[in-house]
């Protein structure tokens, strides 16, 4: 079957912050052009870890002023997330973006109360059906109360043909096989840590996490998927859990939001003076950890990293 969007690998675009919480966009601007650079093609800014649920609309509109002007080649896929407490929030903002030539959509269901299903069709309705010229991803995550199954899509998708993806990345086996057997016709996108298992029932895509830490990685991770090479995706996802453990087991001072792990990983592997601090109230990790992280990457994993980033 055919899918409504692309087999591709997706990666954030975290956005930098100074001390005066205002976008660095010296610094934003290159770390896009590095993304693209390894050769990705499907970005997108404002997820959870892109501080989509902390921004407020002046930076929300600044930064994609910044994202559009950097992702305007013919072969980019450039996503706009899009995070609000209400439909309407997000109709304002998605409105906005359609009008600077967005066209593309990642979406979560308002978090203040757990959607009903008639809710849930009565959101994709208003939110999709207000923009029928544009393609929409659907974030389902356990932040917004309510998480749906393969058969809720399939019920959606028959009034909705414009919803044309998913990103779940804590379903494990059974919810990457409730995904691809019941909603076929959408692009799932999972995790280093779920792709393996989700190939095994249809064609999913990469959530890329490490695509600013180990571009060649993700790449090995993504074509053996997609090309069922069962040794080497088995192989591989080890490799990310035990790095991903490994890793995170070297800092002290958390728990964290999502964006300081997205930071952290940037940092590590992309700018080494990309800054860590996360917009009010959320704190990101500190310094000392960043070093703890980058002694560890260096000792353990150093084929990983790209030319040029240790001893930076």
């Amino acid at each position: 079957m055919t899918t409504r969007y692309p087999q591709t690998i997706l990666v954030a675009c975290p956005v930098p912050w100074d001390e005066s919480e205002e976008v660095i966009e010296p610094l934003f601007r290159e770390s896009i052009r590095r993304v693209l650079a390894d050769g990705y093609r499907d970005v997108y800014v404002f997820g959870t870890g892109g501080e989509g649920y902390a921004v407020d609309t002046r930076r929300f509109r600044q930064v994609l002023g910044i994202f559009r002007e950097e992702t305007t080649a013919d072969d980019i896929r450039p996503m706009v997330g899009v995070i609000g407490m209400s439909s309407q929030a997000i109709i304002e903002r998605i409105g906005y973006a359609h009008e600077v030539g967005f066209r593309t959509f990642q979406i979560s269901f308002p978090a203040w109360g757990a959607l009903l299903d008639d809710e849930v069709d009565r959101f994709f309705a208003d939110v999709c059906g207000r923009f029928p010229d544009s393609s929409f991803l659907h974030y389902n995550l356990p932040r917004t109360k309510r998480l749906i199954g393969g058969r809720d899509y399939a019920r959606i998708l028959r009034s909705v043909p414009n919803l044309v993806a998913t990103k779940a990345t804590d379903g494990g086996v059974a919810g990457a096989r409730d995904l691809l057997v019941h909603a076929p016709e959408l692009q799932h996108f999972l995790s280093e840590f779920d792709l393996p298992h989700g190939t095994m029932f249809g064609e999913c895509s990469l959530l890329a996490s490490f695509a600013q830490l180990a571009p060649i990685r993700i790449r090995e991770l993504f074509d053996a998927c997609r090309l069922r090479d069962e040794p080497a995706m088995l192989r591989l996802q080890h490799e990310f859990y035990a790095m991903n453990a490994g890793l995170w087991e070297q800092t002290v001072a958390g728990p964290h939001m999502d964006g300081a792990y997205d930071k952290m990983l940037v940092k590590l592997g992309l700018l080494s003076d990309y800054p860590l601090r996360l917009l009010s109230p959320y704190r990101g990790f500190p310094d000392d950890d960043f070093r703890a992280c980058r002694t560890y990457l260096y000792e353990r994993y150093p084929e990983w990293l790209r030319p040029g980033i240790k001893g930076s």
